[in-house]
């Protein structure tokens, strides 16, 4: 197993660019540890190696998804992300606790944790709605990537029309959240679930645009009509 994850570090060096570090690195607040290689090549890669691993238990895959998360290199936390999707088949009801685990020891930026969160979580959290609890929890860490990732878990849901009830109960959670990234993870939910229920969406940032963040409104309304967007953003 080790082997595979030295191969598969050295092809991400092997195609990374000074050129991609630096325009990746201009995308993040905080100090982020890149490569440099593309999200093509990370994706590329990440098929190439998954059929090396694809009959080894889910145990065994999610140690593997540890050690690249491990590294702090964004390109393999992507990767780690990416194979725990690739078997959600195989999740049980004890992952939300590895999920959690991974989030709080190993992520350190927005895309790592969207890219786990937006997939293998979500998908986690469709097969075993109970944990929507835990989600809620999370809003209330110290962890400002457990606060963003209770909001972005449910992207894919609230694009589905699914979750409506516990997404505005996340989203009052959150709701004077000082975090840039926390605000614009529940804004970014909100605007999703607004795809289904535009006017459900529209009257809680109604009712709430006195303590939202401007940050949080903007993309909570991004997908409105012109009319509701300035009356939302009307003072």
């Amino acid at each position: 197993m080790n082997k595979i994850i030295k191969q598969l570090k050295n092809e991400l060096k092997a195609n990374a660019s000074e050129q991609v570090k630096k325009g990746t690195e201009r995308f993040f607040k905080e100090k982020v540890k890149v490569h440099g290689a593309n999200a093509a090549i990370i994706r590329k890669i990440s098929g190439k190696y998954f059929p090396e691993i694809e009959s080894l238990n889910k145990r065994e895959i999610f140690i593997l998804c540890e050690e690249l998360f491990k590294s702090g290199f964004g390109e393999e936390g992507i990767i780690a992300g990416l194979w725990a999707d690739r078997i959600n088949d195989r999740f049980t009801s004890t992952d939300f606790k590895i999920f959690e685990r991974w989030i709080n020891k190993y992520i350190d930026n927005w895309a790592t944790c969207d890219n786990l969160c937006n997939h293998a979580v979500g998908e986690f959290i469709q097969m075993y709605p109970d944990y929507l609890a835990g989600l809620k929890k999370w809003t209330k860490s110290k962890n400002r990537w457990l606060r963003r990732a209770a909001a972005v878990s449910l992207i894919i849901p609230a694009r589905k029309g699914e979750f409506l009830k516990e997404i505005f109960q996340i989203a009052d959670n959150l709701l004077t959240d000082e975090d840039d990234m926390v605000q614009k993870g529940y804004g970014w939910m909100l605007k999703e679930a607004s795809r289904k229920y535009q006017m459900q969406v529209f009257d809680f940032v109604l009712k709430n645009k006195a303590d939202m963040p401007r940050t949080a409104l903007r993309y909570a309304i991004e997908k409105m009509p012109a009319d509701l967007r300035r009356r939302a953003m009307a003072k």
